[in-house]
Parts: C-alpha cells; structure tokens; sequence
C-alpha cells in the first residue's frame, strides 16, 4: 500500500498543483459559461472500451474509445434536438442508451422513455424500448412493440450477455400508476413481464443473481410499505414490520448472504442512516448514521453489486467504509493519494482490475482516470473543463451558525483569491428548490465567476433544504417568507459580525426560488442589500396555484397547499409583487420567456409592481430559454449582464 501511494503521489503532483496565487488578468467570462467537454465515463466490462458523453454543438453525443490505444470505436448521436441520456454498458461489447429531447423552455432534457441498443463499433443499432416502436420504413422486418410508458434500465444484468431488466411507469389514467418490470432480449427489444408492483410507483431491487426481489412503495407518500417475493418469483408479500416506524426507505443492494438488504431510511423524520434489513428476521439493523446530513450517495458496484461506502457531507464530503472489500481499500489509497479532491469509484470492469475515477473539488471542476490494478498505474483520460486552472479558482469553505430561534445553519463561503479574508465584498446565493435540493461543497461556475472579481459568495441550506432529514425540511413549509429567509439574513449577520465581509458592500442573487429570496430577504431587511438579482424566480405566492407546470397536476396543488399554505394574506405578504414599498434595492430581473416552472406572469407581476411604485430595476428577457439557460452565449450575455449590475451598485 505504502509503494501504491508513493507512485501516485509522485504521478498526481504534476496533476494537482497547490493553490497559489492567481494571476492579475481576469479569468474570462467565456470561461465560466462554456459547456463541458466531457461527462460520465464508463469502462466496458471486460475493459476492452471506453465510453464518454461529449457535447460539441451543445448536446450529449456518445464516444466510444479502445482503451488500450484511445481509437475512437464510434460515435453515437442522434439528430435535430435528440441527444444521448443516461447509459449501461450491458455487456462486453454493448451499450443501452435513453433517447432525451432538448427543450429551450424546459429545465431539463424530456426523457419520454426511449431506450436503444448499439454495439462498441456501431453495429446492430436497434430501438428497443419506446411509445413509438422501431422506427423503420421500407422494410418487411417485424417493428418493436410500442410501450406506452417511461422506462428506465433497472439491472443491465452484465452476467447474461442478451437480457436486461427494466422498470416502466405506464402512461395510464393515474398519475401515480403501479409500475412493471421487464425483461428485455438488448439485441431483438422482445419483452416478457417480470413483476407487477404490489403498490404504487414502487422501486424494486434485484439480488445478485438479477431476481426481482423486494419492491418498496406507498399510496400516500409517507407510509411506505415494504415487500418480498421468493428467488423464484411468485406472489409479493408485504414485510410486517411491526411498531416499527421508517419513512423515506430506499433501497440499495444485497448482502453476500441473499438474506438481508442495505436500505436508506429515516427514524422519526431526522437524518437518514444505513441500516441492514434482515428479510427473514424483519430486523432492522443501523451501520451508519450521521447526526445531522442523510448520505449524499450509496456507492455501489455496478457489476459485483456489492455495497463498499456512503458518502457525507455536511461541511467537506467524507467517506464511511461498509465492508473491508478490494474496493473499500483501492478507495481509500486513492483518496490518500489526490489529497483534496474529492475522489469516486465511478465504473469497474467484471473482473475488478480497472476502475474509472473521478477527482473534483471546490477549484477542480473535475478529471477523469484510469486505475489498473495490475501495473498500480493511474492513467488521465479527460478534464471536464480542461480551460480551468485550478490555481486560479477560489477556495470554498464549509461555514455553520445558529439562526435567530437556535436552528443551526450550515452553508458554503467562497473566497476571492488574494485576500486576508477581511471586509470582503458579498454576493449571497440561495439556492432554488427550495424543498429537496440543498448546497454542496465543489466547483461552481456562477460562485468562481463572482470570486474571481473580487467577490466572496456565501450559499446557505436555509430550514425547507434537502439532505437534512424530513424534520428539517418541513420546518420550511409555510414558511417561504419568514424563517427561510431569517436563516439567510442571520448567515449574512454573522460574517458581518465575524469581520469577514463589509457590512455596506453586500447584494443577493439567486434563480428559481433563490430568486424569490433575493427579493423577499431585500425586502425583510432593506438596509442590508445594496442590490438584488432575481433569475427565473417566482416573485407572486397565489398566482404560483393558477400558473405553471406544479399547478397543472393533482400532486402539485397537494404541494402547493402544503409548501405554502392557503391563507391568502399570509400568501400576499410572503409575495415580494406585494411588498414593493418596503424595498429598498434596486433590482434586476432575468426570465426565459419559455419558462414552464416559473411562467412569463410571475416576472410580470413583479415588473408591474415595481412600476407602479416607481422602483429602479433592469428588466432582461430571454425569450427563447426556459427555467434556465442552456446555450452558452446566453449564459455568458447573463453573466456579463449581472456583472455590470453588480459593478454599478457595489466596490470589488
């Protein structure tokens, strides 16, 4: 281990140089806003290939490589505004792809549930799963059965080298329908079903051996129902837990034994921990559970299926340990040697000889490796960015505090280059959500542009954030604009206290709910913020149950109605188009004109306030984007746009 170590830290100093002083020229803005280069290596089974996800006219096309001599094998795309999803490797020599669709006015690419098959070198390409069958014309071949439903590969079952699992929400007249698994031939796409869950929209799990085991669901959204079938298959039971009462269940492998699962849960809604289930026994039994933060991800071997470590992160990630496996310990030599980084085990082969590794941290948008076990070799593939240097980016630091009522706060501080840490310029950056999502530690455009003008960028997981467990985030609803927004402010006050940054030099910015709290928080405390930017925010509590994506579904009213409530003062007086007279900042305002999620009227609501009360504000529209900005020149025309509004209110 010592001569493993000492060869990678000799190899990864001319890789990672330390964090040194940045040169006077300003990184461009280009810089920042480009898209990546490159994204989710995976390694074929029998490590002969190497796939990758590029984007070279800005959409996900699909390399694949030999490994030995980095030949380009074949490219995979598709046209117009198609492009590559997710992908398996399903055997040695085969991919399975999703089929996604570009939408400027979307948040993310439409998935509709397409899955095709093609091999490393470009052959037997075929449809296999999808609502429209095998697109062919002019030939006798016997099209694919349609599918009306989403799919997405379930196992790719790498020791059978033609089946593959898959899991189907069917396109029914319930929008909370059961689902079914298949199996699937990945070269013909012929189809048998597997299983029928026993509930709705339940999550299956497969043991080792590819068998459809256990399913985990609920009819209500909380009361989760866990069941069992034999190795054989048959009728499911339901596991009688007892008192027993866990919510937010996931699962995530089996044990060596076939006996017992590794499962996610929570106890009484506070952070969730891993536990080992017992299926015979109906015993549950706790490995790990941190304090206050839920595991970021379970990582599990693909191929082995075996579970080797959960990741935290409250401040810094950190690594728990499961069981003592070749993969446990590669892990921990790598994380030894790239001191730092934050480093993962991202794809293996069958054998377990080569491993993908992904290096990334808060200066490092992130590389990609090659580890061969045998030669004790670690090999670079690809930059994700390869434009950013390192040594140029800004550190960012965990920072935690107490809120006005003693919940405490954890967050993120990104630091300008150069500095002493003291009266520094601000920019702080809610996140958007603002139940679900939450901050992490890592690279980040938007933080690395601001910081590279001089500007530290604090990011706070205000109560209503993710990965704190059920209690924490409920402790949000209803309560968009009082306490959420206290926890942003009282994160202001306390580095404002601490001497860290210039009580009179301090704006806020954020997109999506981070813009609504821009707005909100500049009105709560109007003396605070020189400025504020609002970015695909909603800005309009009521109008949130009449416009909008969340609004068109039965599950979007129930969250709505829980989320925010349905007193209709409260709604007004939390809604920033409302409280205009309290603000003091001036404001500017960036929507997509196609945007679904927060529509063209919540910008207008709050245009027309402002008006009205005669309030400065930049109005920026962009009317072929959406609920964000996916082409690359608009995002460097916002980033330009933010930087002279923030050049105009503030001093960096």
């Amino acid at each position: 281990m010592n001569k493993f170590l000492a060869c990678l830290t000799l190899l990864l100093v001319s890789i990672f140089s330390s964090h040194t002083t940045a040169s006077n020229d300003l990184v461009p803005i280009e810089s920042f806003s480009k898209d990546i280069e490159f994204a989710g290596v995976k390694i074929s089974p029998d490590g002969k290939y190497l796939a990758v996800i590029t984007r070279p006219e800005g959409k996900n096309v699909l390399m694949v490589l030999t490994t030995d001599t980095f030949k380009v094998s074949h490219a995979i795309k598709f046209p117009n505004n198609a492009q590559v999803g997710n992908y398996y490797w399903v055997n040695n020599e085969r991919i399975v792809l999703a089929k996604e669709y570009i939408k400027g006015w979307k948040d993310h690419p439409e998935y509709h549930g397409e899955l095709f098959g093609i091999n490393a070198d470009g052959s037997q390409g075929k449809y296999l799963v999808g609502y429209q069958g095998e697109m062919q014309t002019g030939t006798r071949i016997k099209k694919a059965t349609p599918i009306l439903g989403t799919s997405y590969v379930l196992d790719p079952l790498i020791h059978d080298r033609r089946k593959m699992l898959i899991l189907t929400f069917p396109w029914s007249a319930s929008n909370e329908p059961h689902t079914i698994v298949y199996e699937v031939d990945i070269y013909s796409g012929k189809r048998k079903r597997v299983s029928r869950s026993p509930s709705r929209m339940a999550g299956f799990l497969t043991d080792h051996d590819g068998n459809v085991r256990v399913a985990v669901s609920n009819d209500d959204y909380i009361n989760q129902k866990i069941y069992t079938r034999e190795k054989s298959g048959g009728e499911w039971q339901q596991l009688d837990l007892g008192e027993l009462k866990y919510t937010d269940i996931s699962l995530h492998a089996f044990d060596s034994t076939g006996t017992s699962v590794y499962v996610t849960a929570s106890e009484s809604g506070e952070a969730k921990g891993l536990y080992k289930l017992n299926l015979e026994s109906k015993k549950f039994e706790l490995l790990h559970k941190e304090q206050h933060v839920s595991p970021k991800k379970v990582w599990v071997d693909e191929v082995s299926k075996e579970l080797f470590a959960i990741e935290n992160e409250l401040g810094y990630p950190a690594y728990t340990f499961i069981n003592n496996s070749h993969k446990s310990e590669r892990l921990k030599a790598l994380i030894q040697s790239l001191q730092g980084q934050q480093v993962q085990l991202v794809s293996s082969t069958e054998d377990g000889e080569k491993s993908i590794i992904f290096a990334s941290s808060d200066t490092n948008p992130g590389s990609y490796y090659l580890y061969d076990a045998k030669k004790n070799s670690l090999r670079f593939l690809f930059a994700t960015k390869s434009w950013i240097k390192p040594s140029e980016m800004a550190i960012t630091k965990p920072v935690n505090y107490k809120a006005r009522d003693g919940l405490t706060i954890y967050g993120y501080l990104t630091i300008p280059n150069n500095t002493n840490e003291k009266n520094l310029p601000l920019v702080v950056m809610p996140h958007g959500g603002p139940h679900g999502p939450r901050d992490w530690w890592g690279y980040e455009s938007e933080a690395q542009l601001l910081a590279s003008r001089g500007i530290a960028v604090l990011k706070v997981n205000f109560r209503g954030s993710g990965g704190f467990g059920r209690n924490f985030e409920h402790a949000g609803h209803k309560k968009w604009g009082a306490e959420i927004q206290y926890d942003i402010i009282d994160g202001v006050k306390h580095l404002i206290e601490q001497g860290t940054v210039n009580k009179d030099n301090i704006c806020i910015m954020g997109a999506s709910f981070g813009g609504y709290s821009a707005l909100q928080s500049a009105i709560l405390e109007p003396d605070m913020f020189q400025c504020a930017i609002g970015v695909v925010g909603v800005y309009d509590l009521p109008l949130m149950f009449e416009e909008g994506d969340i609004s068109e579904r039965d599950r979007g009213q129930r969250y709505l109605k829980s989320a925010l409530g349905t007193d209709e003062a409260q709604l007004k007086r939390f809604s920033p188009s409302y409280n205009i007279d309290k603000l003091k900042a001036p404001v500017l305002i960036v929507h997509g004109g196609q945007d679904e999620r927060a529509p063209i009227e919540q910008a207008e609501s709050l245009v027309a306030a402002l008006k009205k009360e005669n309030h400065p504000y930049i109005y920026e529209l962009l009317e072929d984007e959406g609920h964000g900005f996916y082409k690359a020149e608009h995002r460097t025309r916002y980033y330009k746009q933010v930087l002279n509004f923030l050049d105009e209110h503030m001093t960096f």
